[in-house]
Order: C-alpha cells, then sequence, then structure tokens
C-alpha cells in the first residue's frame, strides 16, 4: 500500500494543496477551522511529512537542541549523556537535521533561562530535555510558547500532560529487580537512590519496594541512602549501608556508576559478591560489563531513546498535534555474576 501524499490529505480535507502546505509549515492566514480539517486528515491517514524534502526546499534545515543536564562539581554520569547524543546525532543525520548539544548547570537557579535563551538564540524548531530539566513543567510550557517543540527523556508524568515523553517503564524495572532479588532468597535490603529530582529514578524506588511488599516486606525495611549518580556517591553511600549494624545481603542502586562504586566498597570490605551480597545497577552502560564481577542491571535503550526523540520532534515540527504523551520503549534485565553466582 502506497504512503499517503499531500494531495490525499488535500482531497480528504476538501482544501488545496497550498492551503495543506500552509498549515503544515506554520503560516499564517489560516482559519481556524480550516486548519482543524487539515489536521483530522492528517491524523485520519497517517501522513508523514517528507522533512528532509521540506527543510531542502525551504533552504533551511531542521534545527534541534540537546540539552545535558549535569552538576559541575561532580564527575558527570559515564554514559548515560553520551548514548543519548549518539543516538540523536545519527537519527539527526539520517534526516537531515542539525543538532546542537547545550551542557547545562543543573543547580544554577537561572538554567531555565538559559535554555530558553540557547534555544532563541540558535532558532531551534525542537529540543530534548534530560532530566531533572525534563520534569521543570514551567520550562516546557516557555519553551513550547515560543514554538519550540519539546521531547522529554526520562519525565515524570506530569510532565507528559504537556510535552511529549519518552522513557521506559521505571516502576516495572524496579519492580523486575526486585522480584529477581526475592528469587535468589534475599530478604535484607539495602538501596541507593539517585538525586531527589530525578523522577524517574524515584519511580525505580517505588517499583523494587512494590515487589518487596508483594513478599511481606515493607517499605521502612528498605535501608537506604541518597546519591548523585556518581561512582564516588556510590562509595560512600555503599560503605555506609555495609557498615550498619543490621546487615544487607543485596545491594540495589539506582544506576550503573554508583553501582560500580558500591562494588569496590564491597571489596575493601573482602566481601564475597554474589555470595555475601548481590550488586545490582541500572542502564546496562559499558562499565556494567567491565567491572567485576560483572554487574546485573536493567538494559535501558539510551541510543534508541535519543534516536526516537528526534524522530518524535521530526513529527511534531512536520505537523503533528503538538501536546502531551508518553512512548514507552521496552527495557529488560540483565542477570549477570554480582547477583546470581553461575
Amino acid at each position: 500500500m502506497s504512503k499517503p501524499t499531500i494531495d490525499d490529505v488535500a482531497a480528504l480535507a476538501g482544501v488545496a494543496r497550498t492551503t495543506v502546505s500552509r498549515v503544515l509549515n506554520h503560516q499564517p492566514n489560516v482559519r481556524e477551522e480550516v486548519r482543524d480539517k487539515v489536521m483530522r486528515a492528517v491524523q485520519m491517514l497517517g501522513y508523514r511529512v517528507n522533512l528532509q524534502a521540506r527543510h531542502l526546499a525551504g533552504r533551511k534545515a531542521l534545527r534541534l537542541a540537546l540539552v545535558h543536564a549535569s552538576d559541575f562539581d561532580s564527575e558527570p554520569n559515564s554514559y548515560f549523556g553520551s548514548a543519548l547524543e549518539l543516538g540523536a546525532t545519527r537519527a539527526s543525520a539520517r534526516i537531515g537535521a542539525q543538532l546542537v548539544t547545550h551542557v547545562v548547570n543543573q543547580n544554577d537557579p537561572g538554567a531555565a533561562a538559559e535554555i530558553i535563551a540557547n534555544a532563541s538564540d540558535d532558532q531551534c524548531d525542537g529540543i530534548i530535555l534530560t532530566p531533572p530539566f525534563a520534569d521543570d513543567i514551567e520550562l516546557l510550557r516557555a519553551l513550547e510558547a515560543m514554538g519550540c517543540r519539546v521531547a522529554a527523556i526520562a519525565a515524570g508524568p506530569a510532565s507528559e500532560a504537556v510535552v511529549a515523553t519518552l522513557g521506559i517503564d521505571d516502576r516495572q524495572a524496579g519492580y523486575d529487580i526486585g522480584r529477581h532479588l526475592l528469587d535468589q532468597g534475599h530478604r535484607a535490603f539495602g538501596f541507593i537512590k539517585g538525586l531527589s529530582g530525578h523522577l524517574s529514578a524515584e519511580t525505580r524506588f517505588d517499583g523494587f519496594a512494590a515487589a518487596l511488599a508483594e513478599a511481606g516486606i515493607p517499605d521502612e525495611a528498605i535501608a537506604r541512602e541518597r546519591g548523585n549518580f556518581t561512582f564516588r556517591s556510590g562509595l560512600e553511600c555503599a560503605q555506609r549501608l555495609l557498615g550498619r549494624a543490621e546487615p544487607i545481603t543485596a545491594l540495589v542502586c539506582a544506576n550503573d556508576d554508583m553501582a560500580a562504586g558500591a562494588l569496590l566498597a564491597a571489596h575493601k570490605l573482602g566481601l564475597r559478591i554474589p555470595q555475601d551480597i548481590a550488586i545490582t545497577g541500572f542502564d546496562d552502560t559499558p562499565v556494567s560489563e567491565i567491572v567485576w564481577p560483572p554487574l546485573t542491571t536493567i538494559h535501558q535503550p539510551l541510543r534508541a531513546m535519543g534516536a526516537r526523540a528526534v524522530e518524535r520532534l521530526a513529527e511534531l515540527v512536520g505537523g503533528q498535534p503538538a501536546g502531551g504523551g508518553r512512548e514507552v520503549l521496552e527495557h529488560r534485565l540483565v542477570v549477570r555474576e554480582s547477583s546470581q553466582s553461575s
């Protein structure tokens, strides 16, 4: 079956081809009722704009931005940002879009204003935001109001009502880890959380706690510390958890970098992994296979998320109706030696 064309949209909407073009290019002087008819036809037919051809014809490339949130006072996450960027860069090259990247200090009170200024200066058609900026509702609304479409990576439920969001089912992923460790016979748990503003990471703990609750282990029985997604914070948090008077036999970390730090803390204490303590991570980054023993973790398709964010922005700029919604990408539990003896 052939793909629908702009002429098919025009015929279904009962308007001229040029009118469809004006609507899809967000041009003025189109009555609202006509615009609505065209967009309904676009949705009914599943029409997709050939963005590369459109921008080449208009001598204007699609311009997108990717914003990395960073804590300038600590080392960066080893892979999260670079994997997203790699996926976004490849997708941008494939559709002929220009992609610029910005690193913004998430602790700066003026961070949101900086992002808005960058989007304006770069004349961005769309922007990809990572946590915690992906959960800044005022920022999302401000960008949309200035005509810059937003794709929010790993955002919480509130963002879904405002802009397009992409991510995995973090709650289910946390549940999967909890279920795996319970099946291994563990009943005494610790958890190293990430930054408090990272809502999707908080949801990982919720899912983990739900799995334990089903086994009769209450939330308050889980020993916990809060890190900042870095190796050092994982080391320091694990040292505190492993030094408690009440021993734990399984330690869950909200990302792989912190889990690598937890492994070092266990090694320093002479603990056998997984016989004395099981340790798990999250993301399935390259470090998860480099450390010893290799980490049990959740595979999060970061490159696919970056690529899909670019594609989603292209669809929105190309004429798909703006607004909220969530696209869920598939995750999987990767079991390795850090939680299960071979």
